[in-house]
């Protein structure tokens, strides 16, 4: 969806860095799927936004999101990588600590699920990118791994505008479709959409009751 509008902000939303434009350009000749600079940088800024020093994600690849992520907690905080490829494990190390990054950033390979599910922290962010099947239960373990008033910002939301096919049934579709519909409804998160590239779904976390009286 390249219209004239989304081409300026693609440009205006730039990122700027020598080191992000590098990634982005791996990305590119590699065509390993990262977040993008119009994600990355509503990744930072909602994390600033809220103060996160504690971001957990559910699948960094060779860390794109995670130097995002490392601006916004600053040197005190921490943001933990996740990824079931040792390669990118050890390139995300790299590029993270050539951004002098390295002591706020915790790395962990193997299932993002088990990972969060298995961690006894509370996270002000949790990132969800991982296999598309397998969001909802991202979602699941997500919530009880998020303070009230922390954020689920999860990636590829409208899955190149599939989830609004009704011919489209593959089963990555299907499960982005089922955890829209999870975030939209959960009785502890508002949620909205923001199209923006392959979509970015953001939810915050509420008190139930908080969130029973908002016309969500």
């Amino acid at each position: 969806m390249n219209t004239p509008i989304q081409l300026y902000l693609k440009d205006l939303e730039r990122s700027r860095g020598d080191l992000l434009a590098e990634m982005e350009q791996e990305a590119r000749e590699k065509e390993f799927p990262i977040i993008g600079a119009q994600c990355g940088r509503r990744l930072m800024i909602f994390a600033m936004m809220i103060g996160a020093s504690k971001v957990f994600e559910m699948g960094s690849g060779f860390g794109y999101s995670t130097l995002w992520f490392g601006h916004a907690v600053g040197p005190l905080g921490q943001v933990t990588h996740t990824d079931g490829d040792p390669a990118n494990t050890e390139q995300a190390r790299k590029y993270i600590g050539r951004a002098g990054m390295s002591d706020r950033v915790r790395f962990l390979t193997g299932d993002a699920v088990a990972l969060l599910t298995e961690d006894d922290g509370l996270y002000d962010v949790i990132l969800i990118d991982i296999d598309k099947q397998d969001y909802p239960k991202a979602l699941t373990a997500a919530i009880p791994k998020l303070r009230i008033g922390g954020l689920v910002l999860t990636h590829n939301a409208t899955w190149g505008n599939r989830v609004a096919d009704p011919n489209e049934t593959e089963e990555t579709t299907e499960g982005i479709r089922e955890y829209n519909r999870g975030a939209f409804e959960h009785p502890e998160l508002a949620t909205f959409l923001d199209p923006v590239d392959d979509g970015l779904a953001i939810s915050l976390k509420l008190d139930a009751s908080v969130r029973a009286g908002l016309p969500l």
